[in-house]
């Protein structure tokens, strides 16, 4: 683009006068300005876009910089999920409570005595507990067939079978005389390998602690791996004393027996006499011999 020529008042555009500028003497001659320098070339269309390129890059360069140096801090210390996940959380433990308590032995499981051939089952009435895999002896009145399901204490042993009878009822309630068995879950999985010793002692102080007046005191009678009915047992015998408010019993003999069946359950049997019918006391041991594998 050309520039407009600039018009003085001098000067006299056209015309026969118009052979020049008007000057004096006293008058310097008038010099016109100096044109502008010229400006520099702007940059061609492909130096633009590598200027520009070379910006975003810049820029990108360092968002990316930001975002690992964010990522890197969370990762460090460990407060966040460095891609925006719920971390996984450690697995729940879902074994049963004996099974958490008393794992398998690492090693060879100790053998348990060895005792005389399985016999056939005494003559007379039988308890049968197919979930637990035993049965062994029942009896005439006054004991009753036990038709509840009772679970008691920690370990929640869910006692399905047997028998019981009513010794007295007080403030807190009825008292009884039992011979109940159950199905406890004692090994992890397929497992079927029990630590007896340990199972059968979790079991008889849940038995202490939660079925009976607290506090109390205990006199141990037996504590021993053994064999029932030619399966592998633990068997505590003891006598517990205590006291509450309206409650003629002050003592009670149980045992508790935890029968290896070959299962991932363990068969629990469980015997109670009240002292205030010590006459039955035989039952313990009687029915602790009579208990044979289904």
């Amino acid at each position: 683009m050309s520039e407009p020529t600039q018009t003085f008042s001098w000067q006299r555009p056209g015309g026969p006068w118009a052979s020049g500028m008007v000057t004096a003497p006293s008058v310097p001659p008038l010099t016109p300005p100096p044109p502008d320098p010229p400006r520099p070339p702007g940059p061609d269309g492909p130096q633009r876009r590598r200027r520009q390129m070379m910006i975003f890059a810049g820029i990108a360069g360092a968002i990316l910089a930001a975002g690992l140096a964010v990522v890197l801090v969370l990762v460090l210390s460990g407060e966040g999920d460095a891609f925006g996940r719920d971390r996984a959380e450690a697995p729940t433990d879902v074994r049963p409570p004996l099974a958490r308590a008393c794992p398998p032995p690492t090693g060879v499981p100790e053998a348990a005595p060895s005792g005389p051939p399985v016999a056939a089952p005494p003559a007379g009435p039988r308890t049968v507990d197919d979930e637990a895999g035993i049965s062994y002896a029942a009896y005439g009145a006054p004991w009753e067939t036990w038709n509840q399901v009772w679970r008691a204490g920690t370990l929640q042993v869910p006692y399905r079978k047997g028998q019981h009878f009513v010794t007295e009822s007080y403030s807190g309630g009825q008292y009884h005389a039992s011979i109940l068995s159950a199905a406890v879950p004692a090994a992890n999985n397929d497992a079927v390998t029990l630590d007896l010793e340990c199972v059968g002692r979790q079991v008889a102080a849940d038995v202490r602690a939660e079925y009976y007046p607290q506090p109390n005191t205990m006199e141990p009678l037996r504590d021993a791996l053994t064999t029932l009915g030619g399966r592998p047992a633990w068997v505590s015998k003891f006598r517990l004393t205590f006291s509450a408010p309206g409650l003629s019993a002050t003592d009670e003999l149980s045992a508790v027996a935890v029968v290896d069946v070959g299962k991932t359950t363990a068969a629990v049997l469980y015997v109670s006499i009240p002292g205030t019918h010590r006459h039955l006391d035989p039952v313990v041991d009687d029915v602790l011999k009579s208990v044979r594998p289904l």
